[in-house]
């Protein structure tokens, strides 16, 4: 059955709110939400989950109404799961509470689950209606999407840009080495700056080249002020470790500082492991120097990180887009023009041979923040080949 009760709308956007207080806290989980609504149209149970709380969110809203879960309507932005994992299925404790009707935004990504959840509640006489907010409840869950059936992050390229496509002036002396990089002006507002924040909240990991940690000497940590469950992992690509000892990122590392090179330099190797940072040696592909960004993503897979932002300067940009590894773009414009041969630009490699071959972006959506405006959009669909 398909949704469009007004009603049904109403109680899934409150589980999907209720969804959203998991982020940060879930991963590598998906976010869910879930409010139990009893025959009187009265919510009797909700609840959320968080990764460290084990209990999902449907046995969450199951345990708070008690009695009164029996003929009531249970409402969530993704299909109770049906596999034992960490816990039982969530379909058993649906069906043991005797709930009468399960409305979701859509059925779960996980293979060990896609649409046996719903299977087993119909096959118990339990009334299962899909569909409402499902665009919302898709959004939410892409990177838990990608991650589950792929075993790589949902990988985000941000940055922000003047008009004319520039994201920094010419480059100038280095802050780790006692100078100033450009003029320390920013080129979007505070509005934009403050989005950024929410963005590495959702994401597990933030990546830059070393180049930008050498430029601006950065910190690259979640300054939502939000609970995480995990630090944000910061992540340098370091061909030949030259990430300097001075920098803050390593002078504040205590294990949430990952360096991956080419060339595992023993000596400097020693003194950032001394220092509490992690150094992984990727390989590095056969014409370029830079580790292997395929490769990087899979090993980010292996460390449980389910979404990965890029905040690249313009040549690990040009990278990420050439080695097709760019899920998703998150693009923000000021109204200005840098204008000069020598700003940087946005991305700064071959370029693609033919516009054909130009990556395209897809399900575009436009935001703005002051005056500033922001491009999200898709080089690759999160759910691609999954049934609706």
């Amino acid at each position: 059955m398909t949704i469009s009760n007004d009603t049904d709308q109403h109680f899934l956007r409150q589980a999907l709110d209720l969804a959203r207080q998991g982020i940060g806290l879930a991963s590598p989980n998906p976010h869910v939400g879930a409010v139990l609504v009893d025959e009187s149209g009265k919510v009797v149970g909700t609840g959320f989950h968080t990764y460290e709380g084990v209990k999902h969110a449907e046995v969450v809203a199951i345990e708070q109404a008690g009695k009164k879960s029996r003929g009531s309507t249970l409402y969530l932005n993704l299909e109770p799961c049906s596999h034992q994992g960490r816990t039982g299925p969530c379909a058993d404790a649906v069906i043991a509470a005797g709930i009468r009707r399960v409305v979701a935004s859509m059925r779960d990504p996980n293979p060990h689950v896609h649409g046996k959840g719903f299977a087993k509640l119909r096959g118990a006489g339990i009334e299962v209606t899909l569909g409402g907010l499902a665009q919302d409840a898709r959004h939410l869950n892409e990177a838990f999407a990608k991650y589950t059936r792929h075993k790589t992050p949902l990988i985000t390229l941000k940055t922000a840009m003047t008009l004319d496509g520039k994201i920094a002036p010419a480059p100038r002396k280095s802050r780790t080495s006692g100078g100033k990089a450009g003029t320390n002006a920013w080129i979007t507002g505070e509005a934009s700056r403050a989005h950024v924040q929410e963005l590495r909240h959702q994401s597990d990991a933030l990546m830059v080249g070393v180049g930008t940690v050498i430029a601006d000497d950065p910190l690259l940590t979640d300054r939502s002020g939000h609970p995480r469950r995990r630090p944000l992992l910061r992540v340098i690509l370091d061909s030949r470790l030259r990430l300097p000892l001075e920098s803050r990122l390593v002078k504040t590392a205590h294990d949430d500082l990952l360096v991956l090179c080419s060339f595992a330099e023993e000596k400097k190797k020693r003194q950032l492991l001394r220092r509490g940072v992690r150094v992984e040696q990727i390989p590095q592909p056969s014409k370029e120097g830079h580790p292997d960004l395929a490769a990087v993503a899979r090993y980010l897979g292996s460390l449980e990180i389910t979404s990965l932002m890029i905040e690249g300067g313009a040549i690990v940009n040009w990278a990420a887009l050439a080695s097709g590894i760019v899920d998703k773009i998150f693009l923000y414009y000021a109204p200005k023009i840098m204008g000069g041969s020598n700003s940087v630009p946005f991305a700064a490699g071959a370029g693609f041979p033919r516009v054909e071959d130009a990556p395209s972006v897809k399900s575009l959506r436009i935001h703005h923040f002051g005056e500033d405006f922001a491009v999200e959009g898709y080089l690759r669909d999160p759910y691609a080949d999954l049934s609706s």
